[in-house]
């Protein structure tokens, strides 16, 4: 008699096989909306998290500059024990060569703090960056996530967040080394024969248009490798997730078969990204040694002819090495930039995502004390995606303070999209739902939802200890309360004769105990909460006869205490309920108490004759 498989599936439409296509083609035209931008302006995104550790940035900024001076330095001092070691008696040898090994040890202690400091500010803006990320997930409504499975939420989380972190921690640091080592063997090389430099200038415009030209098919393979996997993470998840149907299907070669297929996509994507990142190294790295080749046999020719010394010759040659290593490391680095500003495209794009619920700039407060009244009025809501299937129709309810009310009717009636307007989880599209007279959409979502206690049908459990699934509740409730609230619903004993008792792992969702056993644990979390209003949507339907009785006990009282919606098809609940609303089609078709509904005959009379007689 509810509507849970017809309400709940609205939401979760893309869940279904039907819609992993649609899924799939909305991936594929983002990854090609993706790949058309030629920039990496996403990375700008991450300025404000680096701002927000300045001092760290800084001192990692100071030790990038100390290491490259340090490194160029070598040359120099190479150059000067070239020159002036062999002039007298060995003095100028052994200062030279002790300038040149002092050098060397402040490069390595440079190059440690570089790494260590770089290394910490990336990790610490990763880190940031990750909590925001999650922080705006658990923001957006359920209507979001009609559009975008939890897979591909995931997938952003965990795969794109980590090309990120290689960029920060790594790359960046690799990237800027080169860069400043590229500009100050450049400004050296002048120095030093700006004759030959000239020469080597030559050869960087043949440089830059294989970098750029396969830097932009490694960007655009990149993120059309990110959506590939992408994909084949949101299908391993959905079955992960539900393991024991699969398996009660027989379906595991079909799951492994279709996770498989978008692996290979994957990787067949991957392997195009790496032969365009061969062949963009191979030319950079070609042109690049050909050129130095032909410059150092030129100054080779000036050393012969007395044109250059012997140091001066040998500081050329390290300069252009190191200059040449930089421009190659540049490219590789390159398309370490661009995996990255293509993941963090998709994170921003994640970041951007706006709650359609939300405070409003100025919220009204909700009066104090609670009252525990809720009231809908004219309400019209058809779920998003769904406009053509309206949930509610014209749909009014007023439920008083202390009241306790049962919602009853056919599946698909619109029973428990009323508890999710209640919860603000989706906003109607018409007409007013208000708690203790308050529009909740003029209230912030957060104390609206505080004023509600709710147990549904599936009872979602956590992967912590059952002490910590109790007070999810409220994290603030004493250990006596947290015994009481479980010997209320009857989980005390069954939660004691665990191993470790109340802090015993439940494992993911729970799922080391039955179903109601996690039915109870989730009503001893809505009774600890101490709300005014408590929702029950088919809160005793995992228990057996036995445990009903007694669970039923110990919400009659807690029913006494606050406003009670209850969504039920079982006999003992409904008999219990001031007041019995019948509903279907989305709207409230009969209204009264058990005895006048079944004397009326209608809808109601004849769900009682078809499910209350079996009891």
């Amino acid at each position: 008699m509810t509507d849970a498989s017809a309400a709940s599936s609205a939401p979760d439409a893309d869940a279904r096989p039907g819609a992993g296509a649609q899924l799939s083609e909305r991936l594929a035209e983002a990854g090609e909306r993706r790949a058309r931008s030629k920039n990496v302006r996403p990375l700008a995104r991450l300025i404000p998290y680096a701002v927000a550790h300045r001092g760290q940035a800084a001192m990692a900024a100071l030790w990038l500059l100390a290491s490259t001076a340090a490194s160029l330095g070598l040359t120099v001092t190479a150059r000067g024990a070239i020159d002036n070691g062999f002039l007298d008696d060995g003095a100028g040898l052994n200062f030279w060569f002790g300038l040149l090994g002092l050098n060397a040890l402040f490069l390595g202690l440079a190059t440690a703090f570089r790494y260590y400091f770089v290394t910490r500010t990336g990790e610490r803006i990763v880190a940031d960056l990750r909590e925001g990320l999650f922080r705006r997930v658990l923001t957006l409504d359920p209507g979001f996530y009609v559009k975008m499975r939890t897979g591909e939420v995931l997938s952003r989380l965990t795969t794109d967040i980590a090309l990120v972190e290689t960029l920060l921690t790594t790359s960046v640091s690799y990237a800027l080394r080169n860069l400043l080592t590229l500009i100050g063997a450049i400004i050296l090389l002048f120095f030093v024969s700006p004759k030959l430099t000239g020469l080597v200038v030559l050869v960087v415009p043949l440089l830059i248009v294989p970098l750029f030209l396969f830097g932009r098919i490694v960007r655009r393979l990149t993120v059309k490798t990110q959506d590939a996997f992408a994909e084949a993470v949101a299908s391993a998840g959905e079955n992960v997730d539900a393991v024991e149907t699969v398996q009660a299907f027989g379906r595991e070669a079909t799951a492994v078969g279709r996770f498989e297929a978008a692996v290979e996509a994957s990787f067949a994507t991957s392997i195009q990204r790496m032969k365009a990142r061969a062949v963009m190294t191979a030319l950079i790295i070609s042109v690049m040694f050909g050129g130095v080749t032909l410059v150092l046999w030129l100054g080779a020719q000036d050393v012969i002819a007395g044109r250059m010394s012997p140091g001066a010759l040998l500081q050329f040659v390290l300069l252009s090495t190191f200059a040449g290593g930089a421009v190659g490391a540049l490219g590789e680095s390159w398309g370490d930039v661009q995996k990255a500003a293509g993941a963090m495209e998709r994170i921003d794009e994640l970041m951007r995502s706006e709650p359609l619920i939300a405070a409003p700039a100025a919220p009204r407060a909700l009066p104090t004390p609670p009252r525990g009244e809720v009231s809908m009025s004219g309400v019209d809501f058809a779920y998003p995606g769904r406009p053509d299937l309206p949930a509610l129709n014209g749909f009014s309810l007023t439920v008083r303070p202390g009241e306790t009310v049962a919602l009853v009717g056919p599946s698909g009636a619109g029973k428990s999209t009323v508890f999710r307007l209640l919860l603000r989880f989706y906003d109607p599209q018409s007409g007013v739902v208000a708690v203790d007279g308050v529009d909740v959409r003029e209230a912030d979502p957060a104390e609206v939802r505080g004023r509600f206690a709710w147990v549904s049908q599936e009872a979602p459990l956590f992967s912590g200890s059952a002490a910590e699934n109790v007070r999810f509740g409220r994290e603030t409730a004493t250990d006596e309360e947290l015994c009481d609230a479980a010997d209320r619903a009857q989980a005390r004993a069954f939660v004691e004769a665990l191993p470790q008792g109340f802090d015993t792992p439940l494992g993911e969702r729970g799922k080391t105990l039955s179903g109601g056993q996690r039915q109870r644990l989730a009503i001893a979390r809505a009774l600890i909460r101490h709300a005014p209003i408590l929702l029950l949507d088919e809160a005793t339907s995992a228990l057996d006869s036995e445990n009903e009785h007694l669970v039923q006990a110990a919400l009659d009282r807690a029913m006494e205490e606050r406003t009670t919606l209850v969504i039920a098809h079982r006999l003992a609940t409904v008999l219990r309920a001031d007041r019995i609303v019948v509903m279907d089609g989305g709207c409230v078709v009969e209204e009264g108490t058990h005895h006048d509904l079944v004397a009326r005959g209608g809808l109601y009379a004849r769900l009682a004759e078809l499910q209350f007689r079996g009891e």
